[in-house]
């Protein structure tokens, strides 16, 4: 049983065989994908307080010197965005400050909101008064917290990470599989365009990613909510001296994504972390969100790469490479986005304009 999906309630039926099947999974058993999508966004990274210490990650600051993004500072990174021709605002903050983020909480009160959910709500709104849809990434919700943002977003998203109990989520705040995927859930329940994904070479074996996969397949089959699958291998960084996972564990890891998933799903590999040319006959179809203005917060020692560069990887592949919104086209209506968003998107102005030029193939 995967941990913690009974105490969430979550309940999963992963046969043997289908595990099997996806381990004997090669890249050439599936097919590269016909073309090569990106998103033009800009990284709003709200606090770097996190309840969770994992030990790979450089984001979160340990209470007293996380930071919490003012109002005028979101619209200002927000503003230069749109100036660039961005469509994404991604919003990311560690999950929930716990307790010891006195300074954090202070300062949400002093804002005049009671939770983070509440302020990522303001900021959410700042992004679309500006121009950009948001994408918003902020760690595990309970079914409360997504509800009071999901409407102001036009998709977001959770990385399951890994079903493994592994030593680098460990300690008093360890993450849990089962609450990863309780929020998964929740997301198909209230119907909001979903993007997911694991995260390779972080004490998981080849037998966990498949489970990973194939977890999240379950959910989507119920729910046909998830707009992508993030293959994302780990990074060394100044917490994390570990090593990263081979060429050739990556190219495993997604073929077995593309093989787990149904057509609809993309598949995803960051070019700024993975090498990107060479899985991209492994079934990706997707390079991920690039900001042209901003830093990836999340990996600051890897720079996101020029949109040259993303053509050139296309180039390579003999594909061509095209421009989306955060929400994938298929979820484009009435069924999945608020009025907000579906206004945001028919909206006069050059925002709408841009938009609309994006779903059109207008924009290479």
């Amino acid at each position: 049983m995967i941990p913690g999906t009974e105490a969430y309630g979550v309940d999963l039926s992963i046969g043997e065989a289908e595990i099997e099947r996806l381990l004997s999974t090669r890249p050439a058993d599936v097919e590269a994908a016909a073309e090569l999508s990106y998103c033009r966004n800009v990284f709003v990274p709200l606090t770097t307080a996190c309840r969770y210490t994992c030990t790979y990650c450089t984001y979160y600051d340990p209470p007293g010197e996380a930071d919490l993004m003012s109002p005028r500072e979101i619209r200002e990174t927000v503003r230069r965005g749109a100036d660039a021709g961005c469509t994404e605002a991604l919003f990311t903050f560690g999950d929930d400050p716990d307790d010891r983020y006195t300074e954090v909480h202070d300062q949400l009160a002093e804002w005049g909101h009671d939770s983070i959910h509440s302020y990522l709500r303001e900021a959410c709104e700042i992004a679309l008064d500006e121009g950009l849809l948001p994408h918003a990434n902020p760690g595990d919700q309970t079914r409360e917290q997504m509800a009071t943002v999901a409407d102001v977003n036009a998709s977001m998203g959770v990385m399951l990470e890994t079903t493994a109990d592994v030593q680098a989520h460990g300690g008093p705040r360890a993450k849990n599989p089962g609450q990863r995927l309780n929020t998964i859930r929740t997301a198909g329940e209230l119907g909001v365009p979903f993007t997911t994904g694991i995260l390779v070479g972080i004490g998981e074996e080849p037998r966990h990613r498949a489970e990973s996969l194939l977890a999240i397949r379950e959910l989507h089959e119920r729910y046909g909510h998830v707009q992508e699958i993030i293959v994302q291998p780990v990074a060394e960084n100044e917490r994390w001296q570990d090593g990263e996972p081979s060429v050739e564990t990556l190219r495993h890891a997604v073929a077995m994504a593309r093989a787990a998933m149904p057509a609809e799903v993309s598949i995803q590999v960051p070019p700024n972390l993975a090498p990107a040319r060479e899985v991209v006959d492994c079934g990706i179809d997707d390079l991920g969100g690039v900001s042209p203005v901003t830093v990836d917060h999340i990996n600051p020692d890897y720079e996101w790469p020029a949109l040259r560069e993303l053509a050139d990887i296309a180039a390579d592949a003999g594909v061509p490479l095209t421009e989306r919104l955060p929400v994938y086209e298929l979820f484009v209506d009435e069924t999945w986005l608020s009025d907000r968003i579906l206004s945001a998107l028919r909206g006069p102005g050059d925002a709408g304009e841009r938009y609309r030029s994006v779903l059109d193939g207008a924009v290479p």
